[in-house]
């Protein structure tokens, strides 16, 4: 009698357990109807391109020419119109500049659906953080990016692209045409791992160090893999794959990897003569900025949210600039004649020093010019992701031209033009808090590459756009590099 108790109670808590799973998932799809018919009937007065009956406008997104695709969009339903990935994660894509400062100038939240897959690597850092804690985040944050603090910057960025300029002397040689991509990607991590940590090249020897560099090149190359792969969109799915565990497993490193920094800095900051020493010398390192920040009520950050800003520095900052500068050099060999220009200015600023210095940084005009209509032309972040809190009225607006012309940017043209209108690092109160960082790094790398070298195109291997969270290039950035000579940098 006791085995029949036994298997009929198992049998019941089966059909107990099924049931359960029924009944939550038929809630879980009311849900996700309600969903969808709260984001359609909010996007009812904007006409858009056709759905598939599963996957939206995923499919179209990404496929190759996938940009060129949503802007044909552009023209065909100005000012804005719905895109779907899937039946139930729907936007409202906007192009025109009164339609951008209807949204970005309001504060809103980032929107969940894209950047929740963030957390388990960067935490709840000022990318997505809201309300009193996001102000209070923004307000400690931002001493760390005055212009007293990334003056001495200036000699970090120099010494991490003079290690690359002298990859590329060798590549050069070979007369062939070569991918930039991860050479400016590597430059990028380690100069930012110098600005964060105090260390870069001269600290991958170490073990632990050099973990952390491929944990977060892991990293950015599987969020991005995550947001054009519809089935990783399921979290249930996403841990029970190998991308999901692989993953985790590099969330880990990274996370060790900071924690142990951190706590080893906060010891060391103990030490009377180590702290003097740390604020005596060239520069700060972002972690030491961070630790000694405080609010009006003397708070200072935990060690989650010291853990979460680095995190979001190092996840912003790298592919980002990555990205931006890689386009750039394009630019300039599609372009040879702006390329010229570029080169002229900066061999006259540089003059008969061996490098550039803070001040050198705001003459270079044409160069600005030249990097931000790259950057209009293939944005970094092609899309800016928010969540609306409540609802919005929009007003009429045109479309964007394709010519280079970095006159564009000149002071008497930037005046005339809407501020929502050209905003390469997000716009409103939630702008990209290290914009000058990255304007900065820009153009020094940039100076540097080109007094150097002499860039064209490959003809045979020109970029395929293709947007992620970041703008890449599907096979890479294979540019013809020639040499300058000893007389054309120092």
């Amino acid at each position: 009698m006791v085995p029949s108790f036994l298997s009929l109670s198992f049998s019941s808590l089966g059909l107990w357990a099924s049931g359960l799973i029924l009944v939550l998932g038929f809630l879980k799809l009311i849900r996700l109807l309600l969903r969808r018919q709260m984001l359609a009937k909010a996007m009812d007065n904007f006409p858009g391109p056709p759905t598939h009956w599963l996957f939206g406008n995923a499919l179209e997104i990404q496929e190759t020419g996938s940009l060129d695709k949503v802007v044909s969009w552009a023209h065909q339903f100005p000012y804005a119109h719905p895109l779907w990935f899937g039946q139930f994660i729907g936007f409202l894509n906007i192009y025109e500049p009164d339609y951008a400062k209807a949204v970005y100038s309001r504060g809103d939240p980032k929107a969940p659906d894209v950047y929740d897959f963030f957390l388990q690597w960067i935490g709840r850092g000022l990318l997505v953080l809201e309300g009193p804690k996001w102000l209070q985040h923004r307000k400690l944050l931002t001493p760390g990016f005055h212009y007293d603090v990334l003056k001495p910057y200036v000699a970090v960025f120099t010494e991490s692209t003079r290690i690359m300029l002298d990859k590329w002397e060798e590549k050069a040689r070979e007369g062939k045409s070569f991918d930039i991509f991860c050479d400016v990607g590597h430059m990028a991590l380690n100069t930012l791992m110098k600005c964060t940590f105090g260390r870069g090249d001269t600290g991958l020897g170490h073990s632990r160090d050099s973990s952390y560099y491929l944990a977060v090149s892991d990293l950015t190359l599987l969020m991005q893999q995550h947001l054009v792969s519809f089935q990783y969109h399921n979290d249930f799915i996403l841990w029970l794959t190998p991308h999901g565990r692989r993953f985790l497993r590099a969330c880990q490193v990274a996370h060790d990897h900071t924690d142990q920094v951190i706590r080893e800095r906060k010891a060391a900051l103990q030490d009377e003569k180590v702290r003097k020493k740390i604020q005596n010398q060239r520069h700060l390192d972002f972690l030491d900025i961070l630790l000694g920040a405080r609010d009006e009520d003397d708070i200072k950050l935990s060690d989650a949210d010291l853990r979460a800003e680095v995190d979001t520095f190092m996840f912003e900052g790298r592919d980002t600039t990555t990205s931006g500068i890689s386009w750039f050099l394009y630019c300039m060999a599609l372009y040879p004649e702006h390329q010229h220009c570029c080169r002229e200015e900066v061999r006259e600023i540089l003059g008969d020093q061996d490098s550039f210095q803070w001040d050198d940084l705001g003459k270079m005009t044409y160069l600005t010019m030249c990097i931000k209509e790259s950057f209009r032309l293939y944005p970094p972040v092609p899309q800016v992701y928010r969540q609306l809190s409540k609802p919005v009225t929009f007003v009429d607006g045109r479309s964007l031209p394709a010519v280079f012309d970095p006159l564009r940017f000149s002071t008497e043209n930037a005046s005339k033009r809407h501020p929502f209108a050209f905003m390469p690092f997000s716009a409103g109160p939630r702008n990209c808090i290290g914009q000058q960082f990255a304007m900065s790094e820009m153009k020094v790398v940039t100076a540097m590459c080109l007094l150097h070298f002499e860039f064209s195109l490959d003809p045979s291997r020109l970029p395929i756009k293709m947007p992620q969270l970041v703008l890449h290039s599907k096979n890479g950035f294979h540019l013809h590099l020639k040499p300058l000579g000893p007389g054309s940098g120092k």
